[in-house]
């Protein structure tokens, strides 16, 4: 197993595909860095050898990925919540923030449903 950028990546998949374990590496970027590192994508990881993983290492580098860029989301949430934008009004109450409803939807964010008493509709 090839460990890159502290990441665990799995040797039974292509290059491509195993490259996306790491966070802040997608499909693209993946390509990206198998192409500066002069990997072909269809190689599979167990396959790699020690030069060709080297330069991968390399090529990652480059990036902001993982805990660097953990952490710089994490503080532009933090200040999008000190600066009480609404966006951050919307994080600091786990509400969905770009504009989706909520009467009905928005479970992911929202979490399990809590029932609420006496929310019947009043008769005239």
């Amino acid at each position: 197993m090839a460990r890159i950028a502290g990441v665990d990546i799995p040797k039974n998949k292509r290059g491509v595909i195993a490259l996306t374990y790491i966070f802040g590496v997608g499909r693209s970027r993946a390509v990206e860095v198998l192409a500066k590192a002069g990997v072909s994508e269809d190689i599979k990881v167990q396959d790699w050898n020690d030069d060709q993983i080297g330069a991968i290492r390399e090529a990652v580098s480059f990036y902001k990925i993982e805990g660097e860029l953990r952490s710089e989301v994490s503080l532009n949430i933090k200040r999008l919540m000190d600066i009480g934008c609404y966006r951050g009004i919307r994080h600091r109450s786990g509400l969905p923030l770009r504009g989706q409803r909520t009467k009905n939807n928005s479970r992911t964010r929202k979490g399990k449903r809590k029932t609420v008493a006496n929310k019947k509709k009043a008769t005239k």
